[in-house]
């Protein structure tokens, strides 16, 4: 039996986990987050050469704490790794985190985005993303809105708006892999100026259209607004519910991150922070690892290349925005 979507098409087809979303629509930003029911092993790998980040360095496969209580991506650049202190604080009055004698230290790492410049009303008297993590927390369920909802809300990318992303596979060995991502590139999502995805050899059902590959390839055009420093940065998650070891997680991330270079160009740029975590919550064995992980890891990579395009294709036009939603010129 070939690989399919699970039935959602949403990263919490990975049984155990939820996403909530929080959006500002004033601001014109987010954070979301992932949940597990219990602790999750996680990694990370970057590749951008701009990222934002919160507790990264923990998920080193030498680090002596392996497993993790939430995952954060969040807008707002510096700003938005706040958003992650929101849920730490949520996980620890429901009793979260990593025991320390009778206290509870949730472990939150998270990464953020630039849309500081994206049309939003950015002249807040208090940093509002703790309070946007909070509330992401609190509104975490199997089900979320993809597009402009959550850290996708203000997103962009070289000509149109980014978005929130999400897609699965099952897989013949019965793992399941899902992918979730903020899209906020400097490279483009779309051939040219035409409505035609670079993910398309990797769609599913029409999931972002159906209209195949392009007819023809356009010199690339990157406007000059995207290419200030620290002004961009995909992040993202890949999960699956196969027993990884951290060092496994890490390489996940690392072969996702293929899924970033096969539906955005360009990607992995120095004013891109791209990010992307990888979270196993261990609940199915590895029968064959050698297979199964190579096999995971191709699986990450058409995930996320799928959500790449599928967070590009549900934005939703707002006021204010600086660049066109993909529905109102070719939807």
């Amino acid at each position: 039996m070939p690989a399919a979507p699970g039935p959602l098409n949403l990263i919490t087809d990975v049984a155990g986990l939820r996403v909530g979303n929080a959006s500002d629509a004033t601001i014109k930003t987010g954070a979301t987050v992932l949940l597990g029911d219990a602790p999750f092993t996680a990694g990370v790998h970057v590749m951008g050469g701009a990222p934002g980040t919160r507790e990264t360095d923990l998920l080193a496969p030498d680090k002596t704490v392996e497993q993790v209580d939430a995952l954060v991506l969040a807008g707002g650049s510096a700003f938005g790794l706040d958003a992650a202190s929101g849920v730490a604080d949520a996980l620890r009055v429901a009793g979260r985190g990593f025991a320390v004698g009778d206290q509870r230290v949730p472990i939150v790492p998270g990464a953020i985005l630039f849309d500081l410049l994206n049309g939003g009303d950015k002249d807040w008297a208090e940093n509002p993303y703790k309070q946007l993590g909070a509330d992401a927390y609190a509104s975490a369920d199997k089900s979320f809105s993809l597009g402009s909802s959550g850290a996708g809300m203000g997103a962009t990318t070289a000509n149109l708006k980014g978005g929130l992303g999400s897609a699965s596979l099952v897989l013949p060995s019965g793992h399941t892999v899902g992918a979730l991502v903020a899209v906020n590139a400097l490279g483009s999502a779309t051939v040219g100026d035409g409505p035609h995805f670079w993910a398309a050899p990797f769609e599913i059902s029409d999931e972002f259209g159906g209209l195949g590959g392009a007819p023809d390839y356009h010199d690339l055009h990157v406007p000059a607004t995207k290419l200030a420093q620290h002004s961009n940065t995909t992040i993202a998650i890949i999960a699956t519910d196969a027993a990884l070891s951290q060092a496994q997680c890490t390489r996940l991330a690392m072969a996702a991150h293929d899924g970033f270079a096969r539906a955005l160009l360009p990607s992995h740029t120095p004013m891109d922070g791209d990010l992307i975590f990888a979270a196993s919550t261990g609940a199915r064995a590895l029968d064959n690892p050698i297979a199964d992980i190579l096999a995971l890891g191709h699986a990450g990579a058409t995930c996320m290349s799928r959500a790449i395009a599928r967070a590009v294709y549900l934005a939703s036009p707002a006021d204010n925005d600086v660049l066109p939603c993909w529905s109102s010129l070719h939807g």
